[in-house]
């Protein structure tokens, strides 16, 4: 049996820069597989939905192209790139390069994104070192920075030319690498499916989806609903619903304990009554929650609670409860979809 190296004080390493991703890519994206590879493109994709959540551009598109590279554009104030003297660097080495590094980090005391997606100040640096290459060019303060990295390594600095474009925007284009995620053939239901789900939950959000075909054709996909939940309802019941759509709003803030800071919360649900489709569908700021969780459970509570509330109102006043045949809640199935 060959003799083991000595555990010693010389054994004790750390992983620098890039390997920090490269080499444990399951720590920050839950899989080295294709849904760790998926996971990363969303992080790219939640930065360009955070800005149009603030109500900075409209439109975010996105491009699959059939060497597997994918590319997202959005129409923002476009990411700060230059120096930045309060932290004596630039930030492209922050937001690239720079792990637990980025802009949302005080939303509850009046930063520059209240609510926000995304792994927070990792998304952005995580998927640019796990690919094969990332190529960045942004467009702000009549200025276009163009940046190029291989591999998790900045490759020509920053650059800089002026442009007499109005437009602000980032795009970002990158290749998930082989050597990091052992799949990186996203298939296209899976856009599809994340750009729908993404433009139901944020209201007034177009979504546009090109995929290059293996024959170098471009395909074009638009998702769009303009009062977001209540529309992915109407749509998923269609005309035989045996109620309207009723769609709740609010915004509450709360801490978890006496000792923590204050933290807002905001909440939608839309829900109506159905005997032919049974849908319910959570969303935890905008995540979708395939499994239901803690919220599922919530929900089916408060509307036990509700309606139990409601029934012995009627019987306090003494009025009869009447329901009709065509509004029995023994025979609806409900299609409430919830996000916060």
């Amino acid at each position: 049996m060959p003799k083991k190296a000595d555990y010693s004080n010389e054994s004790i390493t750390k992983l620098k820069d890039e390997e920090r991703v490269r080499l444990r890519p399951a720590v920050i994206f839950g899989s080295d597989g294709l849904e760790g590879c998926e996971h990363s493109f969303f992080e790219i994709l939640s930065n360009s939905i955070d800005e149009a959540r603030e109500g900075y551009g409209k439109l975010i598109e996105v491009t699959r192209f059939r060497d597997k590279s994918i590319e997202v554009r959005d129409h923002g104030r476009g990411i700060p790139l230059d120096y930045n003297e309060s932290e004596g660097c630039y930030n492209w080495e922050l937001v690239f390069c720079e792990l637990y590094a980025g802009g949302k980090y005080n939303n509850n005391n009046g930063g520059n994104y209240e609510y926000s997606l995304g792994l927070n100040g990792l998304g952005a640096c995580a998927t640019q070192y796990s690919s094969e290459y990332m190529d960045v060019e942004v467009v702000r303060d009549k200025t276009k920075y163009t940046l190029h990295f291989e591999k998790g390594k900045n490759i020509g600095g920053l650059e800089k030319t002026p442009t007499r474009s109005v437009q602000t925007g980032t795009v970002q284009r990158w290749r998930p690498d082989t050597e990091v995620f052992t799949e990186i053939d996203i298939p296209v239901e899976f856009y599809k499916d994340i750009l729908n789900k993404q433009a139901m939950v944020n209201a007034g959000i177009k979504f546009v989806l090109f995929n290059e075909t293996e024959d170098g054709n471009m395909e074009m996909f638009s998702y769009l609903y303009e009062h977001g939940i209540e529309d992915y309802v109407k749509e998923a019941v269609g005309e035989d619903a045996m109620t309207t759509v009723e769609t709740w709003e609010c915004e509450r803030s709360g801490r978890d304990r006496e000792d923590k800071d204050e933290y807002k919360m905001k909440m939608q649900v839309s829900f109506c009554f159905s005997n032919r489709v049974n849908l319910l569908e959570y969303y935890h700021n905008s995540s979708f929650l395939e499994h239901g969780g803690s919220p599922d459970k919530a929900v089916k509570n408060a509307f036990v609670y509700a309606i139990d509330q409601y029934m012995k109102q009627l019987r306090s006043m003494r009025l009869p409860v009447r329901l009709s045949t065509r509004h029995r809640p023994h025979s609806a199935k409900s299609a409430p979809v919830s996000s916060s």
